[in-house]
């Protein structure tokens, strides 16, 4: 349900107390003083039976003797109660609930399960049960029983776990650290993280947001909110259960299962979300990203009064992958002019431990005038020449000058060694993040620049795939259906190299020979050429050829491969007599010495479905553990970044006699296998290991796939399997238009970029601003990237192209609302295209997807000018009223269940 009616439980204007207790110790009289100490400004009650009064606070025994209609309540009562109340506030019109109680249960016949129900009847939103509670400080509403309450701040927090939300509130009490809100959602049985994602990104309130998270509910969900909330604020993540033990823990603290810790990395990566992994990083994530401005880049300039610990920060600044900046002839000229002549020289910028006040300010002035670096660390260890507070202030007389005299101003960031509160409150009033180690400021400022990398790298544009790569999808179906109907579990290896084949995998040449007669037949050819053999065991009943010493090498005639095959068969029928034996297999010795050995694949996660696999290949692929997963749908870019991630990327490259190998034939068989898995459903796991990988390309020496039939892992049309929805190439087309004409039609691409450049710089200024309602300047690349990269769970827009299809005359898109039961479209034809009937087609072709989707209606706004469009909307059956805020425009909607 995503953010419907989240502003009434976050920023309500009225609340009712349902079960507050008058008994010492109880959580019902926590939460009662919590809530009077904040001063919320709007009507509060107090609903129990069972007292006149609590606390001071006249009580009446239900909802309907209240004098008002609460936005919001929050329930403490016991578990058996919770149900029944939610039934009758859902009645009275309450809109929302934070059901602190715990001990409902999960599942079918639960008291949670007859809570959520009692509240889907009258569309009230629940947060919890068993948590914390929330705390919107700028709303003076805490609803929890936390120890403190935080001050109003520019941070969000969103925890599954109470114990940690009560952590961090304590920690922003210590540091003077603000919040926009706190919430703890405990079991998630209605608003998650991906509802409050949603929330907090549209939220002006709200710079940063930090997510304590145990397990996920619905992948897809989450990572369409958390990939839209990236793109406009940082997101930084903690989460539990890395390892096998710390997941099962989780899964019991809060009843969600804790999926692959390998996983949860590839998804936060794939998301844009900062990790961090323990609370103490989570801290000095909070400390920076609540306080700092983003860097241009990480170059980080280092003022100390200490060589050692300036060197020391160095150091973990470039293990961090972080650039010390280069101090230029000019700048140094400048400190020489400032310093006296025992400063460093260099860059940490040493000016001597008996530095005072005007020393560091003349030194940071020219450090924050230097464009030679993008962020400054001023460092200071205390000594009894100067008072190290009066340091402090000088720093931030410096910065505060800078901020006024610059549009853009760098981020400052502080250690004092031993600082005490009085120097840490210096900082924190004028927003200068401070950490008590260097350690802790290097870290600081990566996690800036790791926000603005991760920020660049989701508006990037990918590289195109090659055009000759065009799967042959029907045929692998073909191949994967008879085998499922069958009632198999894996394909055989003739029909995995077919299945290679139909995607254009090169893979050895794979023959099958009935009998010991056949294998040297089929082994000739290969003799003539000079190449020995292989022979495995054929059989769809043996999976590990190994075991029952099925595979024999380097066979050199036709003797040897005749004894072979029956040595095979032989030893199969003994070890396993009740596997049916269909003959061997016979490949060619592949002889590539100075090939690598990897290994791809694709796994079946139970949080994130199908994950694309790369990693170091052999025998020992488990010995050594290198690998690294990702979430397709993959592009080229995405599939670099993949291999890139693991220890035998550095392998790949030129070193002694080895040349490097052809990475973008290894990008590629990632791309190809990403593709396979989101064509063919019925595909459980593939893995190709060895793959051999050399100056000459890429080939496939050993695979197995595992069949069965598709499940559903996600609701929602589209592929159902994937945690990222695809591109939905099923909706590409050909339009014919009135004038006979025909145009092609289909989903944007991220690649599509330039062209939808060149094509809204051949829109009129007119035409644009009655699209954009105002007039356009320029197309910047952020610009024009948020129109091309889309989240297709969330929104589609289809580009028609003239019929040499290298040019963009139209585009139409549609964004659904946040319940995903209505979008708004817009659309912009070529300017002198107008009339010919592309307008009207496409918005059929927008029509006809939203119905596939499910939703309800369609939205827009219109200029009361723009009749044409105003006439197309008419003709199409949109009902058009004017705007009741503003006259000029026109509200156009078309109800699709109508028709």
């Amino acid at each position: 349900m995503s953010t419907y009616r989240l502003s009434s439980l976050l920023s309500p204007r009225s609340v009712a107390l349902v079960g507050a207790s008058p008994r010492p110790g109880s959580v019902g009289l926590a939460v009662l003083k919590n809530f009077r100490a904040a001063r919320f400004r709007g009507d509060f009650g107090i609903v129990n039976p069972n007292y006149t009064e609590i606390g001071g606070v006249a009580t009446v025994r239900t909802f309907a003797e209240l004098s008002f209609v609460p936005e919001l309540i929050i329930i403490t009562v016991p578990a058996r109660a919770v149900p029944g109340i939610i039934a009758d506030a859902g009645r009275r019109g309450v809109a929302g609930a934070v059901i602190i109680s715990a001990g409902l249960g999960h599942g079918a016949g639960s008291l949670a399960e007859a809570a959520n129900t009692a509240a889907r009847a009258h569309g009230m939103r629940l947060i919890g049960p068993n948590c914390l509670g929330i705390m919107m400080p700028a709303s003076c509403l805490n609803a929890s029983f936390a120890a403190t309450m935080p001050g109003a701040g520019n941070l969000a927090l969103v925890s599954q776990s109470g114990a940690i939300a009560a952590g961090m509130v304590d920690w922003a009490a210590r540091e003077d650290v603000g919040f926009s809100g706190i919430v703890s959602i405990g079991d998630q049985l209605d608003v998650d993280i991906a509802d409050l994602l949603d929330f907090f990104a549209l939220d002006s309130k709200t710079d940063a947001i930090l997510l304590y998270v145990e397990a996920v509910k619905d992948a897809r969900k989450f990572m369409s909110a958390a990939r839209a909330a990236a793109r406009v604020k940082p997101v930084v993540v903690i989460k539990s259960g890395r390892m096998a033990q710390g997941a099962k823990a989780a899964a019991t603290h809060t009843g969600a299962l804790a999926g692959s810790d390998a996983v949860y990395d590839a998804a936060f990566r794939r998301a844009g979300m900062l990790r961090v992994f323990d609370l103490h990083e989570l801290f000095d994530c909070a400390e920076t990203l609540g306080r700092a401005v983003q860097p241009e880049g990480k170059r980080l300039a280092i003022l100390t009064n200490g060589g050692g610990i300036g060197v020391l920060a160095v150091d973990r600044l470039v293990e961090l992958g972080g650039i010390p900046a280069e101090i230029s002839a000019s700048v140094r000229a400048q400190l020489d002019s400032v310093l006296p002549p025992t400063w460093s020289g260099d860059n940490p910028v040493d000016i001597v431990g008996d530095a005072d006040a005007a020393r560091y300010s003349a030194a940071l002035d020219v450090l924050l005038a230097d464009p030679g670096n993008d962020a400054i660390v001023v460092m200071n260890v205390r000594t009894a020449i100067v008072a190290a507070g009066d340091i402090a202030k000088s720093v931030v007389r410096v910065v505060n000058a800078d901020r006024e005299r610059r549009s853009v101003s760098k981020p400052v960031l502080a250690v004092w060694i031993g600082a005490d509160g009085d120097i840490a409150k210096t900082f924190n009033d004028a927003s200068i993040p401070n950490y008590p180690t260097e350690d802790d400021a290097a870290r600081g400022f990566m996690y800036l620049v790791h926000h603005r990398e991760v920020r660049d790298v989701l508006a990037q544009v990918p590289p195109s795939l090659p055009a000759e790569f065009v799967p042959d999808a029907d045929t692998a179906r073909k191949i994967v259906e008879n085998a499922v109907g069958e009632g198999r579990s894996w394909l055989d290896p003739i029909e995995v190299k077919r299945l290679f084949d139909a995607y254009d995998i090169p893979m050895v040449p794979t023959l099958a020979a009935a009998d010991a007669g056949e294998a040297v037949a089929l082994a000739a050819p290969f003799f003539a050429q000079g190449t020995p053999v292989v022979l495995k065991i054929l059989s769809r009943d043996i999976t590990h050829k190994s075991d029952v010493g099925g595979v024999v090498l380097n066979l050199l005639n036709g003797d040897s491969v005749l004894t072979a095959a029956e040595g095979i068969l032989a030893r199969a029928k003994a070890k396993r007599p009740d596997a049916k034996l269909s003959g061997v297999i016979v490949q060619p010795m592949i002889q590539r010495p100075k090939a690598r050995e990897l290994i791809l694949g694709i796994a079946d996660d139970p949080t994130f479905g199908p994950v694309i696999v790369f990693g170091h290949g052999g025998t020992a692929v488990e010995v050594i553990n290198d690998k690294a997963v990702a979430l397709p749908p993959l592009d080229l870019r995405l599939a670099h970044d993949l291999i890139e991630r693991t220890r035998i990327s550095r392998l790949l490259y030129a070193y002694r006699d080895v040349p490097a190998v052809n990475r973008e034939d290894v990008a590629l068989t990632l791309v190809k296998l990403a593709q396979l898995a989101a064509d063919v459903s019925q595909v459980r796991e593939l893995d190709i290991n060895p793959l051999l990988v050399d100056d000459s390309g890429v080939l496939a020496v050993d695979a197995r796939v595992a069949i069965g039939a598709a499940v559903r892992k996600f609701a929602g049309p589209g592929n159902a399997r994937f945690a990222v929805r695809p591109y939905p190439s099923e909706w590409q087309r050909h339009i014919n238009l009135k004038d006979g004409s025909q145009v092609f039609a289909r989903p944007i691409q991220p690649s599509d970029e330039p062209l939808l450049r060149e094509f809204l710089q051949t829109v009129s200024k007119e035409d644009l601003r009655l699209r954009f309602f105002g007039a356009i300047k320029e197309f910047t690349h952020p610009f024009v990237a948020r129109l091309t990269q889309l989240d297709y769970a969330r929104a589609m827009a289809f580009v028609a192209f003239d019929q040499s299809g290298k040019e963009i005359i139209g585009v139409v898109r549609l964004h659904s609302d946040s319940i995903y039961e209505s979008g708004e479209y817009a659309i912009l034809l070529k300017s002198e295209l107008k009339g010919r009937g592309l307008g009207w087609a496409l918005m059929q072709l927008i029509i006809a997807y939203a119905r596939s989707e499910g939703l309800k209606c369609i939205s827009g706004q219109v200029l009361q000018e723009n009749i044409a469009m105003l006439d197309m909307c008419r003709d199409l059956g949109f009902r058009i009223r004017t705007d009741a805020s503003d006259p000029d425009l026109c509200d156009v909607t078309l109800a699709l269940d109508a028709r």
